[in-house]
C-alpha cells in the first residue's frame, strides 16, 4: 500500500459510519438531534508543510487556519477546537502559544483542551488540531459528491500565491521586496473565510477547498461527483505579486493551479445563482471567479482561449 489515495481507499472499510462520508469529503458531519456538527482534523509536519525556521506565531497560525478552511468549506461556523502540541524549546513553544491564542481569536475558535506529548531528541516537530463548527439550520452540509452537469466551477480568491511565497521563503526566487513578502505571507498565514462558506453553502450543490493544489482537487471533486470538470485556465484568478515576478503565461497558469496551500474554496452551482454568489462574496469584501463548467463524463478537462491544454503530468501535491 503506497501513497494517500491507497491508504484512505483502505480506511474506509473501517470508517463505515454515515458521519465518515465515505471520507470522500473535507470533514465528517456528525448528526445529532436536528443540528448538524461538521468536524475536521488537520496536522502540520516541520519541513512537510512548514519551513524549520519559520517563525512558530505563524505555524500555530496555519495549523488553526487550515482548519478553519475545511469547516468553511462544509458552511459551518466555528464552534472551537482541540489540538496535539509537541513539546521542545520552552521559547519556541512559548511564541508558538501566542501565535495560537492570536490566531483562535481571528478565526472565532476557541480551544477546549488537547494533548502535549515529548518528541524523541531532533525530531521533526509535528501538530494536530481538530476542529468542530456547526451546520446550518435546514441547509444541507456542502459535500464535493454533488458537483452537477451544467453547473458553474467557482474558485475564491487568487490562485498559487502560495506555492510562490514558498519559493520565495526558501530564496530560489527573487523580486521586489513587497511583492514577495506578500506571497510569503499567503504561504504562511493563509486567510480562510468561514463566513463566506456559511453564505455560498445554499447556493452550491458542491464545494471544497484548494489545500494541495487547484487541479489535483478539482479532479477529486470530478472523481467524487462522477463528473467531468472542464476548465479555462486563462480565467483563474492571479494576484498582481504573482504576476509581477512570474508573468501569467501558460507555464506560470499551470505552476500556479498545481502549486497548494491555497485554501481558497472550489464550488459548483447551477448558472442562475451567479448574481446572488456574486453578491455574497462582494458583501464579505471577498472575490469569486468562474473558472469553468461541470459536463458529462468524467476526469478533468483544461482549455486555454478554446484550445485544449494537455493535462501537466503533476496536478498537485500528493501526500
Amino acid at each position: 500500500m503506497t501513497g494517500e489515495h491507497a491508504f484512505i481507499h483502505a480506511l474506509r472499510a473501517i470508517a463505515t459510519d454515515p458521519a465518515a462520508r465515505r471520507l470522500a469529503d473535507d470533514a465528517a458531519v456528525l448528526r445529532i438531534g436536528g443540528e448538524a456538527l461538521v468536524l475536521t482534523m488537520d496536522t502540520v509536519v516541520e519541513s512537510v508543510h512548514y519551513l524549520p525556521d519559520d517563525p512558530p506565531q505563524d505555524v500555530a497560525w496555519k495549523l488553526v487556519a487550515v482548519n478553519v478552511s475545511d469547516l468553511s468549506a462544509k458552511g459551518a461556523t466555528p464552534v472551537g477546537c482541540l489540538y496535539s502540541h509537541a513539546l521542545g524549546d520552552a521559547a519556541w513553544d512559548a511564541a508558538f502559544l501566542a501565535g495560537l491564542d492570536v490566531a483562535c481569536r481571528r478565526f472565532a475558535i476557541p480551544l477546549l483542551g488537547g494533548d502535549t506529548v515529548r518528541m524523541p531528541e531532533g525530531a521533526p516537530r509535528s501538530f494536530s488540531l481538530t476542529a468542530l463548527g456547526t451546520g446550518q439550520q435546514g441547509c444541507p452540509v456542502p459535500s464535493r459528491t454533488a458537483a452537477q452537469a451544467g453547473d458553474r466551477v467557482w474558485v475564491s480568491g487568487t490562485i498559487g500565491d502560495a506555492g510562490l511565497g514558498l519559493r520565495a521563503a526558501l530564496g530560489t526566487i527573487g523580486g521586489n521586496e513587497g511583492d514577495t513578502a506578500a506571497l510569503v505571507a499567503r504561504y504562511r498565514r493563509p486567510i480562510p473565510e468561514p463566513r463566506l462558506g456559511v453564505a455560498l453553502a445554499p447556493l452550491v450543490h458542491a464545494m471544497m477547498d484548494v489545500s494541495d493544489g487547484l487541479l489535483v482537487d478539482a479532479s477529486r471533486m470530478a472523481e467524487a461527483s462522477g463528473v467531468c470538470i472542464a476548465l479555462d485556465i486563462g480565467t483563474v484568478p492571479l494576484s498582481s505579486a504573482l504576476v509581477t515576478l512570474v508573468g501569467e503565461d501558460r507555464e506560470a497558469r499551470l505552476d500556479a493551479m498545481t502549486a497548494g496551500d491555497d485554501y481558497e474554496l472550489l464550488f459548483t452551482a447551477p448558472p442562475e445563482h451567479t448574481a446572488r454568489i456574486i453578491e455574497a462574496a462582494a458583501t464579505l469584501d471577498r472575490q469569486v471567479t468562474a473558472i469553468g463548467t461541470v459536463e458529462g463524463g468524467s476526469g478533468l478537462s483544461l482549455t486555454q482561449e478554446a484550445a485544449a491544454v494537455p493535462l501537466p503530468e503533476r496536478l498537485g501535491y500528493q501526500h
